[in-house]
């Protein structure tokens, strides 16, 4: 089965950077992140292709952070810079098994997620 692991979250305070990873247990897929925060929907955070040729991100991220892969490793990561409280959230991992070289902010493509990772920055 494909599994998904998180791993790098925790506390910061505003200003701080924090890297995440996502451990695939699976073969390589187009990649993707989410956040969370208590009492709002999930967002779309940062998307990845199959090869690493694209990233895309949500405005609100743009230029802070920075998503990128290994494949040798069946591992994606997410820099992230210049953090403020609003950053606030659980991240969680998507793996999209499309065939295609493929990049989506629609939660709906993606077909495994992980259990997620705690990032709580501080004023």
């Amino acid at each position: 089965q494909v599994q998904l692991v998180e791993s790098g979250g925790g506390l910061v305070q505003a200003g701080g950077s924090l890297r995440l990873s996502c451990a695939a247990s699976g073969r390589t897929f187009n990649m993707g992140w989410f956040r969370q925060a208590p009492g709002n929907e999930r967002e779309f955070v940062a998307a990845i292709t199959r090869t690493g040729g694209t990233s895309y991100y949500n405005d609100f991220v743009q230029g802070r952070f920075t998503m990128s892969r290994d494949n040798g490793r069946n591992t994606v990561y997410l820099q992230m810079n210049s953090l403020q409280p609003e950053d606030t959230a659980v991240y969680y991992c998507a793996a999209d098994d499309d065939p295609r070289d493929y990049g989506s902010s629609w939660s709906g493509d993606y077909d495994y997620w992980g259990r997620g990772a705690q990032v709580t920055v501080s004023s």
